[in-house]
């Protein structure tokens, strides 16, 4: 009786880290684009990581060189080739971008997991500062999930400004609103804990999310905002979750380059705060 029910406990956490892993991320292998499509000089790489792995990324140069780079962490689904839009965005802004894939998705090796992310995102990171950039002259934008990672990104390495696009609190607290019937916060292993960190940093922060929302609420924003130091700015966007961009795009152009320009941003002394 009690191997039974052992048993059944078993089957019910597995099943229950099946469904929490499937809900969070959604990697797409195939690329529907080429870096080659924005017509601009490129690289693309492979950088390794952990266990013999290496992650893909796409490094585009400013046209002006010795401006800011912004390293782009993508939401859960996708991969790298559907952020070409905002790479374009990027670019027009005055930066260089790199954008980096997570392990499985794309072309990169390996499986998605919350630590894995983390260091592919310190892959990319290191991997600029390789080239000689400085790290208070790289930016981190972290669009949905992906702000969870370059929250984390922030407290492990010096940045020069920290941009939120349309991300959550963390994902608990985004599971219990929509999955009200489970116990989320018991149960939940998968955390980026966005809210938790942002007090630790000392670096300029944007924060960009549209009212509409339709799956990420604005009070996650708001909320980041409020735990965020200053310097710190909250833009509104247009558009729904998924459109924001193609929504919006004039007001979010806008809206980064301000953030670029201010003195603020690429300050040498801007970095993490020491962990209490």
């Amino acid at each position: 009786m009690l191997l039974r029910i052992g048993f059944l406990i078993l089957v019910i956490y597995v099943m229950l880290r099946w469904f929490e892993y499937k809900q969070i991320y959604f990697p797409s292998r195939a690329m529907d684009g080429a870096p080659g499509q924005l017509s601009r000089p490129f690289e693309d790489v492979f950088i390794p990581v952990e266990h013999g792995e290496r992650v893909n990324a796409w490094y585009f140069p400013a046209q002006n060189a010795g401006g800011p780079v912004v390293l782009v962490c993508h939401g859960n689904a996708g991969n790298i080739s559907h952020r070409l839009e905002l790479c374009s965005l990027l670019l027009e802004a005055g930066a260089s971008v790199l954008l980096v894939e997570y392990r499985g998705y794309g072309r990169s090796d390996g499986k998605p997991g919350e630590e894995n992310s983390y260091r592919d995102a310190q892959a990319g990171y290191h991997w600029l500062t390789g080239k000689g950039v400085a790290g208070t002259n790289i930016i981190a934008y972290g669009e949905s999930l992906g702000g969870g990672v370059v929250s984390e990104l922030a407290l492990r390495e010096t940045l020069g400004g920290l941009i939120l696009q349309s991300t959550f609190t963390s994902i608990t607290d985004l599971g219990v609103e929509l999955f009200p019937w489970l116990p989320v916060r018991l149960i939940s292993t998968i955390k980026y804990n966005t809210r938790a960190k942002l007090p630790k940093l000392r670096v300029p922060v944007l924060i960009l999310h549209s009212r509409r929302d339709d799956l990420i609420a604005f009070h996650h924003a708001e909320e980041n905002f409020a735990a965020a130091n200053e310097p710190k700015y909250l833009r509104e966007i247009g558009g729904g979750h998924s459109d924001a961009l193609w929504s919006s795009r004039p007001a979010m152009l806008a809206a980064i380059r301000e953030f670029l320009q201010n003195p603020f941003v690429n300050h040498s002394r801007a970095q993490a705060a020491p962990a209490p």
